[in-house]
């Protein structure tokens, strides 16, 4: 799952209507104007620390940060302060997020562990922790494996000491734990936003691939869709507070979360004075990003 996705991204533009599926912030500015407007009340509230290191899991196309900017810009002594890490692997991203270069001093690394711990960090992870692969435990001492079947990969199972049925992001544990520990040296907090739950995925099995807004096989054409699955956050919760003295909030609906940065007064700001049909798309985005049965709960 690692590899096909490091190939998967590191080739053509997955998000958009064009592309394989759409995130939060390609929906509407709104999203990342309010998740700018959380980043300045929290540094604020902290004394306004110069400096501060402003990280991105994974930015995509720059757009989440693009949009958080504009807000973050007009407090002062913001722009003096940050320091802006994105941590992405991906030539073809890198290359759509150059727009954000001259922003704070902006670097790339490839991992979190190459950022450096020289100020209180405020970190994003948005449709990231989906992407890190997972464990499919059957129970019964059984757990989901690779195998070669009539000229393809297809799913087989392999013996496990490992107890189920359980699917678990071993890797989205060590990461959670790695940002709690950083944290407790340095101060800051943590914001991830993930299609998940508060506990395993129903049914255990959660795996899924996408190609142009279509679910496939997760094993067919490895590395030119998307593969993700759902996040448990409470066991990203319990590895961050087994790593590290940390306080964890949440999960919270996007919707509830959202309603409470105050997007529909944003959007209310946008649509004010516009054309009925521009009016109307400021309308469906926010029911797309709050509504319970879009991407409001899930």
């Amino acid at each position: 799952m690692a590899a096909c996705n490091d190939r998967y991204y590191a080739g053509a533009d997955p998000f958009g209507s064009a592309g394989d599926f759409v995130t939060a912030p390609e929906v509407s500015q709104m999203f990342g104007e309010l998740i700018g407007g959380w980043i300045g009340e929290l540094w604020q509230r902290a004394g306004s620390p110069s400096p501060v290191r402003l990280v991105e899991l994974g930015p995509g196309r720059g757009t989440l940060m693009a949009d958080a900017a504009r807000l973050l810009g007009r407090l002062p002594g913001w722009n003096s302060a940050c320091r802006l890490s994105l941590v992405e692997r991906s030539p073809t991203l890198i290359g759509m997020q150059a727009h954000l270069a001259g922003q704070w001093g902006c670097q790339w690394v490839g991992a979190l562990e190459e950022v450096p711990e020289d100020a209180p960090m405020i970190l994003l992870a948005n449709e990231f922790f989906d992407a890190l692969p997972v464990r499919q435990l059957l129970g019964g001492g059984r757990e989901v494996a690779i195998g070669w079947q009539d000229g393809g990969f297809a799913e087989t199972t392999l013996p496990s000491t490992l107890s189920g049925p359980e699917e678990r992001s071993e890797a989205g544990e060590a990461l959670a734990a790695h940002i709690a520990r950083r944290l407790a040296a340095t101060g800051g907090a943590a914001l991830i936003i993930d299609y998940g739950d508060d506990g395993p995925a129903p049914g255990h099995r959660s795996l899924q691939a996408l190609r142009r807004h279509q679910t496939v096989s997760p094993f067919a054409h490895p590395g030119e869709h998307d593969l993700s699955a759902h996040v448990d956050f409470a066991r990203l919760a319990a590895a961050a507070t087994a790593a590290a003295d940390v306080a964890v909030h949440g999960p919270v609906p996007q919707g509830a979360f959202l309603a409470r940065l105050g997007i529909e007064a944003r959007a209310a700001t946008l649509s004010r004075g516009r054309p009925p049909a521009q009016a109307a798309e400021v309308a469906a985005a926010l029911a797309r990003l709050t509504a319970p049965g879009l991407m409001g709960v899930l």
